[in-house]
């Protein structure tokens, strides 16, 4: 048996953190569900920014839909749904399969939305019916602004990846958005099963203190914190306000582990795969760690459901001054810069390619 394979036997979900038009043409990520167990993927503005720039496969889409009429967002928002309902469609087999519980793909709203939630939950709705497959999330940022378009959005009826978690407290704070969400559509005579993830960023916590932690507890916090995070959900969904939500139907939003690759190249490349190894979770993998697992990966067991030694290891943490309530906080605002840096990169690139491909 694959280690990737294990790793899905036990209950884990494995993502693609990609995806480009070579992979579904060349048949790399039929491979991929096929020999790798993997069954679903992410997007976000970086990796189209890169499929796009780095490739001509864009070239006749962009082309046609330029001269069509369709310029920035808009063409965007078509050529990466294109892309994204062919991987739907591969993914669906799946989602039939497990009832609605996987075989998702994420589409993103846009970073330029952050700090507006009408804006948010507007294009939301938009993607969610631009998409036309039942298997797509919208990715929302789980932001203080972000929090009450997710709410909306699951009223809506729309599923919400929610991005950009960082810490217990932005979990449970977009938790609480989602089974309002829920309950709002109970209140309504709706149908509550509408699905969610929360994706909560793994790799940037032991990234933003490499030269800051004392040497025994280099690459140790981000786990720390996703052990934490984890007994936080795991006592979520044992408490009466989430068993009474699914007793009415409701589906459990799911924990993603996001950013599981190592930024260190003298760590494990499976360092986060094998600690964050969980039933009923994601891991969302770049395509260079999930190749690096299925080659050498090992699963030591599954996280406990208390957190383990997370509460010690970050009372070390703060004892080395490192404060991370103010770090998650600095780091979901840097992560939300980064998208809108990456957001207007490749807009710009839609422009560029488009005037080029207009005077050719």
């Amino acid at each position: 048996m694959t280690i990737t394979k294990k790793l899905h036997d036990l209950g884990q979900s494995l993502w693609l953190d990609n995806i480009t038009r070579e992979i579904l043409d060349d048949g790399t990520l039929r491979r991929y569900i096929d020999t790798l167990s993997v069954t679903g993927l992410t997007s976000n503005p970086t990796i189209f920014d890169e499929a796009i720039g780095k490739t001509a496969v864009y070239d006749k889409s962009i082309r046609q839909k330029a001269a069509s009429g369709l310029s920035g967002e808009d063409l965007f928002i078509e050529i990466a749904l294109e892309d994204l309902r062919r991987a739907a469609d591969l993914f669906k087999p799946e989602f039939d399969r497990t009832q609605g519980l996987d075989g998702w793909v994420s589409m993103e709203v846009s970073p330029l939305l952050a700090s507006d939630t009408q804006g948010t939950i507007k294009s939301a709705l938009r993607i969610h019916n631009q998409a036309k497959r039942p298997n797509l999330y919208v990715k929302i940022p789980g932001t203080p602004e972000g929090v009450p378009a997710i709410e909306a959005a699951i009223f809506a009826g729309v599923p919400v990846n929610v991005t950009l978690l960082f810490s217990r407290e932005q979990y449970l704070a977009v938790a609480d958005a989602y089974m309002r969400g829920i309950e709002r559509r109970i209140a309504a005579g709706l149908d509550p099963r509408i699905n969610s993830v929360a994706s909560v960023f793994v790799s940037r916590w032991d990234r933003s203190v490499a030269e800051k932690a004392p040497k025994e507890l280099v690459n140790r916090l981000g786990i720390a914190i996703m052990q934490r995070t984890y007994r936080a959900h795991c006592e979520l969904i044992a408490g009466k306000r989430w068993r009474d939500l699914e007793a009415k139907g409701a589906r459990k939003q799911r924990m993603l582990w996001a950013s599981t690759g190592t930024k260190d190249p003298s760590a494990p490349a499976d360092l986060y795969v094998a600690a964050l190894a969980a039933p009923d979770t994601i891991d969302t993998m770049p395509e260079k760690t999930l190749l690096a697992f299925a080659e050498k990966g090992h699963i030591d067991g599954v996280m406990r459901t208390d957190g383990g030694d997370c509460e010690s290891v970050l009372a070390k943490f703060a004892a080395a001054g490192i404060d991370v309530e103010a770090l998650a906080s600095q780091l979901q605002k840097d992560g939300a810069a980064s998208f809108v840096k990456s957001w207007a990169e490749l807009m710009k690139r839609i422009t560029d390619k488009s005037a080029a491909l207009a005077s050719a």
